[in-house]
Order: structure tokens, then sequence, then C-alpha cells
């Protein structure tokens, strides 16, 4: 076995860890928001098991792929149509900023119903693996911007105006990757990022721009697992090893 398996099979069980103590979170009759990509399957997988076990609580997919995988273990979901705010949602990212809990999330694909979810939630927690911690977003990772198919040479252009790389975003056999919104993906690589918040609001500027994987002032807290065990962030800077 490699080391880079060895490496990866450790950052597996340490999201899984993350994710089964925030399932742990969801009380009787909450409404759930339910996150998308790697960590998210582990709880969503947890949250079936509580629900086998008696818990009556309700989620909010915030993808395609998530609301299957809910249905195929027994979860009931519900909608926006039906429930106007989430009581609690949980979801993975692809970076945290220590201290601010600010974000880089989407790189699934799923940025727009993670956002839309996460601004509605009461509480937004964040689970993650501890190499998904960084002092600045955009260390490792792009920032993934969702826009319209119509135009996107244009948006593109603009996006680079801001000081961004960018490139589309495309399948394993070269086609564009289509969101389960039915747009695009711009993948942009604006470096360290100094100032989050004013880098969000600059691309949401941006004529053709639906939204972006920025979400800044959302997360509450976060429950990170790494080597040391788990440990409980929130936003103001606190944590506690759990």
């Amino acid at each position: 076995m490699s080391s880079a398996t060895v490496i990866n099979d450790q950052a597996q069980e340490y999201k899984k860890q993350a994710a089964e103590f925030a399932a742990d979170m969801v009380q009787e009759g909450m409404i759930v928001g339910l996150g998308t990509g790697t960590t998210a399957v582990f709880l969503v997988q947890a949250l079936g098991r509580r629900h086998r076990e008696g818990l009556r609580f309700l989620g909010i997919p915030t993808s395609v792929a998530t609301e299957k995988l809910a249905l195929s273990l027994g979860i009931p979901l519900t909608s926006f149509a039906q429930h106007e705010s989430v009581d609690l949602a949980i979801d993975g990212a692809d970076e945290v900023e220590r201290g601010t809990l600010n974000l880089i999330k989407g790189l699934g694909g799923a940025l727009l119903r993670e956002k839309i979810v996460a601004a509605a939630s009461k509480k937004f927690i964040i689970v993650a693996d501890e190499s998904k911690l960084v002092d600045h977003l955009g260390e490792h990772t792009l920032v993934p911007v969702e826009a319209t198919p119509f135009g996107w040479e244009s948006t593109e252009r603009h996006l680079g105006a801001l000081g961004a790389r960018v490139s589309p975003r495309r399948t394993p056999t070269g086609q564009f990757f289509v969101s389960d919104g039915g747009n695009l993906i711009l993948d942009c690589n604006f470096g360290t990022i100094s100032d989050p918040p004013a880098i969000e609001d600059a691309i949401r500027r941006v004529v053709g721009v639906v939204d972006s994987g920025l979400f800044t002032g959302l997360a509450a807290e976060a429950v990170i697992c790494g080597p040391k065990g788990l440990a409980h962030l929130t936003v103001t800077g606190g944590a506690s090893n759990v």
C-alpha cells in the first residue's frame, strides 16, 4: 500500500468521524440541510442510521446526488415550498479559514444549492478533516464560480479583470461541466485571498455570475478531525476538543 493511499484512507476516516459527530447534533423534528461531497456522504449515511433508530426529521438536499442517497437510505425529504427555513445545515468544505470560518466550497459543483440552504439555515455547521484548515482562503483551492452558459466568455473576461486566472470546468471527456441548475462552473485562481468578503461581493457584481464558492459570514461552527481527534471550532475563534 502506497503512502498516498494511507494518507487518503486516514483523511476519509477523519471525515467520517467529524460527520458522525455532527449528525448527533440533529434533534427530533428538525429541518436539516444535507450537504454535498465526500464528507456529506458520511453525514447522510449517519443520519440514515439515526432515522432507522427512530429519530424524526426532514432533510433538504443540496444536490441531486445527495437527494438520491438520502432517499435510498429512507430519509424523508422536504423543500422550501413547505418550509421557509432550515434548523440546521451541515456540509463539508474545500477550505476553512481559521478564526473567521469563511469557506471555499463547491468543488463538487453544487455551490449554488449549498449556498441557498446555508443562507436559509438558523445554524450552519461545517465538517471537515484537518487538511482543509488554512490561514487564508485560496492557499490550495480554486474558487468555483457558477455562471450562465450564455455569454460565459464575457463573464470569464470580467472575472479575469478581478485578478483571477479563469478556466471553465470540464468533464473527463472534455465537455463543459454542467451544474444541477444547468449552469457552467468557472474555476478562478485568485491566489491567497486577503479579503474574502470583498472578493465575494466583487464576483457577485459580474453580470452572468449566479454565485461563487466563497461562503463568508455563514458558518457558525466547524467540526474538524485530525490526528489529535475532534475539535469543535466557533466563528468567534473558540476551539475545544471533543
